[in-house]
């Protein structure tokens, strides 16, 4: 999916709530903290309609809403462009969101609701409330926590499990299959995975006695009045007032895809709107919580908004570094005062991001209904650089937007490699056709027929023609959320003593588990 241009926007509009005359701002900062700009979070809020409409132009994000929360009130909420390119219907704060893993502070935020209730406490061991867990070194399934799961430092690899989820497996397979992946450095490595996240918010949902869906509605959606928030994606889709997803695609955003996240709800399935989520970043900014629903204290939630994993490390000794707490990614802003938040992306076509700086008792939600390509991000980075300094420090688009042009590029040992000229003769189909087997991804299935090779795969049956490319050699055009276009993947088949007897998919091999045999 190259980012070659920018399609325009249609109908972009939008309106802010009526803001205050005056805004006092929260707590004292650190001492050493730059002092906030003077009338820099009103010039903020009066310039946040232009930030929005003009990072939308230079995008080509379709559509966006955008919430500020400041002193306890919603003081800005709006939305802007469209929820579906090539149709009328305007995006309002009011539209339903996928927000992706703007999930996971959400979900830190339930388990937090719960320590603070007594139900569980961040250090908890997962396998207490969860007797069939099983990871590939007994000692991590017996000693890690509720919080190292939240914290993504069960040495579990980068993102495993998305490639089951894109074959069509639900969570509880998933999960089940984790325990054959060989883990990194436990507490010592930081791999940011959606499953491993999800383990850990399937051990409070146990221990809580229901699933995370009840869950999740009974301790904060329901009591903060949520009524357009949901963890199932059936009733995103239910919702008529939703933004449909636009993929960046040929260079530019099409509505091609759905996007059904269950399996990763609490990682990444929590459908919303920003006046919801505002009131969810009220409740992160609350100070005085006595007798306050949903009961969230400040000692409960406190260890998911400090630094528990290393997220980003300096890459020289000036640089700043780095954190991620539970669920929230920490941080120092340039300016000294600590800031939490958090992006979420589904490269099939959303974007969204959030920020909180608690000393200034601000937040800010931007959700937008084009796949990442930095918008969210630069309209949070903007809008709080001119709260802190009184002016951008930086052209954020720019930055971010040159961050996540490599999410598109295509993927696989062939994406973009030329097929030989002159390739090895290929086996007989009738050689290669057949049952095999793969404890990780399951039974597959060689079809061969006259119109070629194809690869039968996951618990849906999803067919992959396979391309002859070189000898014994065939090509897989990958597909799937984390597959761009243009992927392309070897499938390599093993003989033995003549006899075709497995096979080697490499887009499925990074952790050596893409191996079939016969």
């Amino acid at each position: 999916m190259p980012a070659v241009a920018v399609c325009c926007i249609l109908g972009l509009a939008g309106a802010a709530l009526a803001q205050p005359a005056e805004v006092q701002l929260g707590a004292a900062p650190p001492e050493d903290a730059v002092r906030l700009a003077p009338g820099g979070l009103e010039r903020a809020l009066a310039s946040l309609p232009e930030t929005v409409t003009g990072i939308l132009r230079r995008s080509g994000v379709p559509g966006a809403a955008v919430a500020v929360v400041q002193g306890g009130r919603t003081v800005f909420s709006a939305g802007y462009g469209v929820r579906e390119l090539g149709k009328a219907a305007a995006v309002e704060p009011g539209t339903v969101f996928q927000v992706a893993s703007l999930s996971k502070p959400i979900t830190a935020t339930i388990v937090a609701a719960q320590v603070a209730a007594g139900v569980v406490s961040w250090d908890d061991l997962a396998a207490r409330y969860l007797s069939g867990l099983r990871l590939s070194d007994p000692y991590v399934t017996a000693h890690a926590t509720i919080g190292d799961f939240l914290a993504h430092r069960s040495g579990l690899p980068a993102t495993i499990g998305d490639e089951l989820e894109d074959l069509g497996y639900g969570r509880g397979d998933i999960i089940a299959r984790l325990a054959l992946v060989p883990l990194g450095p436990f507490r010592r490595s930081y791999h940011y995975a959606n499953f491993g996240f999800t383990i850990g918010a399937e051990a409070v949902a146990a221990a809580s006695g229901m699933g995370w869906d009840a869950l999740a509605e009974q301790v904060l959606f329901r009591p903060l009045g949520m009524r357009a928030t949901s963890t199932r994606h059936a009733d995103f889709l239910a919702r008529e007032n939703r933004a449909v997803l636009h993929v960046w695609q040929d260079g530019r955003f099409q509505p091609l895809y759905d996007r059904d996240p269950d399996a990763q709800a609490p990682a990444g399935g929590v459908s919303s709107t920003v006046v919801d989520l505002a009131e969810w970043v009220k409740l992160l900014l609350r100070r005085d919580r006595e007798g306050q629903q949903p009961r969230l204290t400040e000692a409960a939630l406190l260890p998911a908004l400090q630094p528990q994993a290393s997220n980003s490390p300096p890459h020289s000794p000036a640089a700043r570094p780095g954190f991620y707490g539970y669920g929230f990614n920490v941080g120092v802003r340039a300016g000294g005062r600590t800031a939490m938040g958090h992006s979420g992306a589904f490269l099939v076509g959303a974007g969204t991001s959030f920020q909180m700086v608690p000393s200034a008792d601000l937040g800010i939600v931007v959700l937008t209904n084009g796949g990442p390509v930095g918008a969210a991000e630069a309209v949070t980075a903007t809008f709080l650089d001119m709260v802190e300094f009184g002016a951008p420090v930086r052209d954020w688009f720019v930055a971010y937007h040159g961050v996540m042009g490599s999410m598109y590029d295509a993927v696989g040992d062939l994406a973009g490699a030329t097929p030989p000229a002159a390739p090895q003769p290929a086996p007989p189909a009738e050689s290669l056709a057949g049952r095999y087997d793969n404890a990780y991804f399951g039974r597959a299935e060689i079809v061969a027929a006259e119109a070629g090779v194809t690869l039968v795969l996951g618990p849906r049956g999803m067919r992959f023609p396979l391309a002859h490319w070189d000898g014994d050699v065939f090509a897989l055009a990958a597909t799937g959320e984390n597959a761009p276009k243009g992927s392309l993947s070897s499938v390599r088949f093993v003989r033995e003593g003549g006899r075709v007897t497995g096979f080697t998919i490499e887009f499925f091999n990074e952790q050596g588990m893409g191996r079939w045999r016969r």
